[in-house]
């Protein structure tokens, strides 16, 4: 269990690995700019790259259900939580 929940602290994840693609997975918070103004997309995109380096195609991308919330890094009180915002892509 401990394992599970060390992986979900990650900003940035890359999960359904396969040869050809995969789904990566990052923080995002609504109130800093959405899933598009994060600062783990450039790291997304990289993981994107580094897996496919011919290219890649995204197939889709939205917010993923199903993750444990996580509290912020401040901490504070009634703040809102991080939520992932998912990429799934294949490779060209």
């Amino acid at each position: 269990m401990a394992l599970l929940c060390s992986a979900c602290s990650e900003a940035v994840s890359l999960t359904h690995e396969s040869e050809t693609g995969g789904v990566v997975t990052y923080l995002f918070k609504e109130e800093r700019g959405g899933p598009m103004g994060s600062p783990h997309r450039k790291d997304a995109l990289k993981r994107m790259d580094q897996k496919c380096p011919a290219g890649y195609a995204v197939v889709r991308e939205g917010e993923v259900k199903g993750y444990g919330s996580m509290s912020s890094v401040e901490g504070g009180e009634g703040e809102a939580t991080g939520r992932r915002w998912g990429i799934q892509f294949h490779c060209k």
